[in-house]
């Protein structure tokens, strides 16, 4: 087997580091023991960002946040389904992410954050979130492992409550707030119900051949 070659560390704020793996043509993203992401299985990543464009049809010229760059595969996949009037504001906590991405990753991201739909934010979501009123057509978060946080103890505060509230008054009336979650929880699909949201749960591979582990996204549409 190829072994894996450690291609770079990225600080993290109010958490461990991550680091950046290759493995012959393939990244991954590792916290510690646990790999957050990688090339080889980014099926759910895309469906995060074609799912939530198809609940957008009626929208015109429509403005999405996606909260965490990541590999990219969100961006990528809204890129390709929005029209060239469509803006996406792009909200990364961690520099070296998009370091990477401009870095060794070139090749992968492919230009994506070049492209004149998109305006990159670094910071952190929650407050872009909490920033704004009535601004996103839809956001969409990949932040962490979904609303049981792994990476940093703060980002539970994206889907608490307050943080729930946050993102329905930064949407657009019928806006949608789409997240990606690694497991199933029926209690925060409750919560989202509670914040004011039309809630469907849907399952999705890991893999783009629909094969791998089951991950959820929720669509959340603002009632």
């Amino acid at each position: 087997m190829t072994p894996r070659e450690l291609i770079g560390e990225a600080e993290v704020p109010g958490g461990p580091p991550l680091r950046l793996f290759r493995r012959g043509g393939d990244f991954m993203i590792v916290l510690e023991r646990n790999e957050l992401m990688s090339t080889r299985m980014h099926g759910s990543e895309v469906a995060l960002g074609t799912m939530a464009c198809d609940r957008l049809a009626s929208h015109k010229a429509p403005h999405l946040l996606i909260g965490g760059y990541g590999m990219g595969y969100t961006l990528r996949a809204v890129l390709g389904r929005l029209a060239a009037n469509a803006r996406v504001t792009v909200a990364e906590l961690v520099p070296g992410i998009i370091d990477w991405a401009r870095g060794p990753m070139a090749a992968v991201t492919n230009g994506c954050l070049d492209d004149p739909r998109v305006t990159l934010t670094m910071g952190d979501v929650a407050a872009t979130m909490a920033q704004a009123t009535a601004a996103y057509d839809a956001i969409l978060l990949d932040v962490d492992n979904g609303p049981d946080g792994l990476t940093r103890a703060a980002n539970d505060g994206i889907y608490s409550h307050r943080g729930l509230a946050d993102a329905r008054t930064a949407l657009r009336p019928g806006g949608v707030l789409a997240i990606w979650s690694a497991a199933p929880d029926t209690a925060f699909g409750r919560q989202l119900e509670r914040a004011g949201f039309a809630v469907e749960t849907v399952p999705v591979r890991a893999r783009e051949n629909g094969k791998g582990a089951t991950h959820i996204i929720w669509f959340a549409t603002k009632r």
